[in-house]
């Protein structure tokens, strides 16, 4: 299938701008997740590629097809909701093979099918029983299975494991994403969960107020977020706020070398994940001093939470090195020059 295109695509609800003006190319076959919080606009621009919303303005295109004012029914694009909507008198078999039968695919055709698909989603002995005795995992397979009897020429997902407990959330974010490779269909995946985002995903679009903030691979987007508001979003970060001058950043009476540039003078929000911050015993660049007000054993790692001159910050340290800190005491902390991201205040 060829990619997705949107163009110049905005939408507007009266005088409220759900969407702002958007240009995006969803790959052939790859995974992307919209990514934001409540509120964003994913969920619109989902309903937008899907035909269920018409743009205010802008084109969608797949390949070189115009498909802005196609209906939804004539896409051919599967869709998964938050609810399910399962028919629950209908057996397993029964709900995948029901699209076909209505499309006007002979009952029997279309219920071996079914089974067909039931073995991809790996449900292959369910088919007969109802949908009430399915777990909330099976069930969602039972809606992907509904979705790809069509053979979608794409894949739309809104929020489909927002009603699953966290371990049977994490185990099917794996499951769809196998699936979703071995088949190689183009799928974009409605999210507010950074995890779910970057367990699945091939590329990351992280929303914020109707607007497009990043589009990048979750490597990407993790470690050299495009601003402020991306760098909060996904994942943990410590923030400070200074002043640029000369290759550091200022704030109070301390200067932090910086692998940046601004004009002189300029407000800006140093940013830091909490696992590149050093607790160390010698002095050296970048080095603060830091009472520990707070530890949490996470296990694998130590979360320090720390009071400083430059404010709060919390430091994730493995304790490989036989370093083990209590409440009260004090510590050198560094902050390596090249982990430090830069933003000007200004940014969203």
């Amino acid at each position: 299938m060829p990619d997705l295109i949107l163009s110049g695509v905005s939408k507007s609800f009266g005088s409220t701008r759900a969407v702002e003006t958007t240009d995006l190319t969803f790959a052939e076959g790859q995974l992307t997740a919209l990514l934001g919080p409540s509120g964003c606009g994913k969920t619109t621009l989902l309903r937008m590629l899907a035909g269920l919303e018409n743009p205010t303005r802008g084109t969608i295109r797949l390949g070189h097809e115009d498909i802005t004012d196609l209906p939804a029914h004539k896409r051919k694009f599967g869709m998964v909701f938050q609810s399910f909507a399962l028919f629950p008198h209908y057996t397993v078999r029964e709900n995948v093979a029901y699209s076909l039968i209505i499309g006007g695919t002979a009952k029997p055709e279309a219920l071996e099918k079914a089974q067909t698909l039931l073995d991809t989603v790996q449900l292959s002995s369910f088919g007969d029983r109802r949908i009430g005795e399915l777990s909330g995992g099976q069930r969602q397979r039972v809606a992907i299975a509904r979705a790809l009897a069509q053979e979608p020429k794409v894949f739309l997902l809104d929020e489909p494991m927002s009603a699953l407990d966290a371990k049977l959330r994490e185990e099917m974010q794996v499951e769809l994403r196998l699936l979703q490779q071995r088949l190689g269909i183009t799928t974009i995946v409605v999210t507010h969960d950074q995890r779910e985002a970057m367990t699945m995903a091939d590329t990351i679009v992280v929303m914020s107020n109707g607007r497009v903030e990043q589009v990048a691979p979750p490597k990407q987007i993790y470690h050299r977020p495009a601003n402020s508001f991306v760098a909060d979003f996904i994942g943990k970060a410590n923030f400070f706020d200074g002043v640029y001058s000369d290759g550091s950043v200022q704030i109070g009476k301390l200067a932090l070398d910086i692998s940046a540039n601004f004009a002189a003078g300029s407000p800006v929000r140093l940013a830091i994940r909490p696992e590149s911050i050093c607790l160390v015993t010698e002095p050296g660049q970048n080095c603060i001093d830091a009472e520990i007000s707070f530890v949490r054993d996470l296990g694998p790692v130590k979360e320090y939470h720390l009071r400083s001159d430059i404010g709060p910050m919390i430091a994730e340290h493995a304790g490989t090195d036989g370093m083990d800190l209590m409440a009260g005491e004090k510590t050198l902390v560094h902050l390596p020059a090249d982990t430090l991201r830069v933003y000007p205040q200004t940014a969203a």
